[in-house]
């Protein structure tokens, strides 16, 4: 058994408030959730309205499948219009870590 994890670092374009900013993250946590099956959360920057870091993990039985569904999810939010990808960083961890 692998688990997955990437943090991604996130900043915002034309966001005035704390409630843009979430208007905005929902749907984009909900998307990553859905699609890849991954657990997905805002993990830093909750009380700054232009950035955001979000944490996400998966389960697999191949480290291969980790990085596959880690690629994707990060592919997916990079490509937003309504964001830049500042930094990811990944980890893999297996049963015997």
């Amino acid at each position: 058994m692998f688990v997955g994890t990437i943090t991604l670092d996130l900043l915002f374009g034309d966001v005035h408030s704390l409630k843009e900013k979430r208007s905005l993250l929902r749907p984009i946590l909900a998307d990553l959730q859905r699609k890849n099956a991954v657990a997905a959360a805002e993990v830093d920057y909750q009380d700054l309205h232009r950035r955001s870091r979000i944490g996400l993990a998966v389960v697999s039985a191949t480290v291969e499948r980790c990085a596959e569904v880690l690629d994707e999810c990060e592919r997916q939010v990079a490509g937003r219009p309504e964001l830049e990808l500042l930094s990811a960083r990944r980890r893999v961890f297996s049963e015997d870590d």
